[in-house]
């Protein structure tokens, strides 16, 4: 894109005006530090006069629906015949809203445009077919108290936690304040079984993620999933309790 613009002396002021982003954007699109956008392809192709072969590079360039950091999770999650999640601080993202997960994905750091945050928020919304698939999925979230006491979680958050965990194939669990383990602290992790039997864990951070298949480390995983969800409420009693927090919004 660099060499076509300066081939038609197209500043990065002006592909910018054009495309309605900034020069500094530009240029790490041009460096690859960002993925160019069909927008900017489009205007550049225009103001090049580049006769479509900017713009064909658009399905090339597409962006990722999901981090790379989570991609392999993705295509596993996908193939689970059952999964066990546990969440500190998050709502997991098979049972966000999208106003929610919106707010969270266009807060990313460093920021994303706001292509990439449509195209995630479409991602995250599609991973909730899981679901109600067919055959079911066996699915189960513990989440710490904490992660329902955010900002950002508000009464329609609230009341779709309570409609996700009506199917039989779905458990939710709190994890309240007062039944906090040492346990619970240690951060979020899915524990999933694939159909050829295969288990897995993963584990995820603000920067790191891991995906392992290691027996020793899904054990591991296992036990503190067990130890969090004795202390957690009952499926009936973290309904009541998500009621009554939704009662107070």
């Amino acid at each position: 894109m660099k060499r076509w613009r300066t081939k038609a002396s197209v500043t990065r002021e002006e592909l910018g005006v054009a495309s309605n982003y900034s020069p500094d954007t530009i240029k790490a699109m041009e460096q690859g530090v960002r993925m160019p956008t069909a927008r900017v392809l489009d205007a550049a192709d225009e103001l090049c006069r580049a006769e479509g072969l900017l713009s064909a590079a658009k399905d090339y360039v597409r962006a990722e629906k999901f981090p790379p950091r989570a991609q392999d999770f993705m295509v596993y999650e996908r193939e689970a015949i059952s999964l066990w999640s546990y969440e500190v601080n998050l709502i997991p993202g098979l049972l966000q809203t999208e106003t929610y997960a919106r707010a969270l994905i266009g807060n990313h750091c460093p920021p994303l445009d706001e292509e990439t945050v449509e195209q995630r928020v479409a991602a995250r919304m599609e991973r909730q077919d899981l679901l109600a698939r067919t055959p079911l999925v066996a699915l189960s979230f513990a989440l710490h108290e904490a992660a329902l006491r955010v900002p950002q979680v508000d009464k329609e958050q609230l009341l779709r936690l309570l409609e996700a965990g009506r199917p039989n194939n779905i458990s939710i669990q709190v994890l309240p304040f007062g039944r906090t383990i040492p346990a619970g602290l240690l951060g979020p992790m899915v524990l999933l079984e694939t159909r050829d039997r295969e288990r897995l864990a993963f584990t995820e951070g603000p920067s790191v993620s891991e995906l392992t298949s290691e027996a020793e480390v899904v054990s591991s995983h296992t036990e503190r999933l067990s130890m969090i969800r004795m202390e957690a409420l009952g499926t009936e009693e973290s309904a009541l309790f998500i009621e009554r927090m939704a009662g107070e919004l």
